[in-house]
């Protein structure tokens, strides 16, 4: 009687361990597909998700809270928000960021909103990365940055009282590592998506420009006049922004190399990734290295500040005149339509806040 006993406690057990095995071999995250806006899905192509990091729920979720936490700086004390704030747009307000050991960069940290819609895949100003995923792997151990190792951050994550079950319920495994680290902070930052200024709902008949913004859109469009829009797009492209690399003029001498230090080619020197002009309202200073404070620096830049240099690009076709000469009006009626392309509702959407 006993030996049977046995046999079927252990039978028992093994069909228990066998149904808890499965359910973690076959378990699946909730799907979560992007919100893509009807301007995007009118005027643009899809959105870039890796095949092997589809957006979940519980993905996402764990990505807005490792962005927040600042259990990936080596002491505790920096989260990416830190850098990347959301009243800013996800940027910073100031012109350098500060890394944990108070040393400074030397570019502006970069807005981050509508990344599923960059095509190329490069990333940084500089276009040195492939994949906001492979992006997520660089400030964690940059010097200048959270200063951390990988090693360090997987067991501080393993060891923390609630991450292995998060990870667990967003990859099917609580053991944690750097690749799923930086694919749930990658699905984190596909959701943020600006999609409702005053400009988007004027284009779906939402919201009505004044006279002083529809200029400034005629003079952004104009070839004659501000000819902004072959670097930063049109009202048939929500994204305003190319995302490809230009040398636009900033310097005579370039000493930062831009994208020529990625690729090697002098040709590529002082080139840098153009920059969306969604939310000029909240990212300021402006530029790759913050020189800027205003917009108003940053149009008087293109109208009579352009330096000439031997790789800047040929769409700065007045360079020999310094720019294209606004009038004061101009300058005026489009900073008016610029700022008429900040998204209020972005940034205070509860989504993408730490709460």
């Amino acid at each position: 009687m006993q030996k049977w006993t046995l046999h079927i406690s252990c039978l028992f057990i093994f069909i228990c361990s066998s149904c808890t095995n499965e359910s973690v071999d076959t378990y699946v995250s909730t799907p979560s597909p992007l919100k893509i806006p009807q301007l995007f899905e009118d005027n643009i192509l899809n959105p870039v998700i890796p095949t092997d990091n589809p957006q979940t729920v519980e993905g996402i979720a764990l990505g807005k809270k490792l962005f927040f936490d600042p259990i990936l700086s080596a002491n505790n004390t920096q989260a990416c928000a830190d850098c990347h704030a959301p009243e800013n747009a996800f940027s910073d307000a100031d012109r350098f960021s500060d890394g944990i050991d108070g040393i400074r960069g030397n570019r502006n940290s970069m807005p981050l909103f509508n990344l599923a819609w960059n095509y190329d895949e490069k990333f940084f100003w500089d276009g040195r990365v492939f994949s906001l995923e492979h992006q997520a792997f660089q400030p964690v151990t940059d010097p200048k940055e959270l200063h951390n190792t990988w090693q360090q951050v997987e067991q501080k994550l393993q060891e923390h009282a609630e991450y292995p079950n998060l990870f667990k319920l967003a990859f099917g495994t609580s053991k944690i590592d750097s690749i799923k680290v930086t694919k749930a902070i990658a699905q984190f930052e596909r959701t943020l998506i600006s999609s409702n200024s005053k400009f988007d709902k004027y284009l779906i008949g939402e919201a009505t420009l004044t006279p002083q913004e529809l200029n400034g859109f005629n003079v952004f469009m104009d070839e004659t006049k501000g000819d902004c829009f072959h670097c930063h797009g049109s009202d048939k492209n929500p994204l305003w922004t190319d995302n490809i690399f230009h040398n636009n003029g900033l310097d005579a001498i370039v000493t930062d190399l831009g994208l020529g230090k990625v690729t090697g080619d002098p040709a590529d020197n002082g080139k840098f990734k153009s920059p969306s002009l969604r939310n000029l309202t909240f990212t300021a200073p402006y530029m790759h290295d913050g020189r800027f404070a205003t917009l108003d620096e940053v149009i008087n830049h293109y109208s009579e500040g352009l330096q000439n240099s031997p790789t800047i690009d040929p769409l700065m076709k007045k360079v020999n005149q310094g720019g294209v000469q606004l009038s004061a009006q101009d300058k005026a009626d489009l900073k008016a339509f610029l700022l008429s392309l900040s998204d209020n509702e972005f940034i205070s959407n509860p989504n993408f806040l730490n709460q």
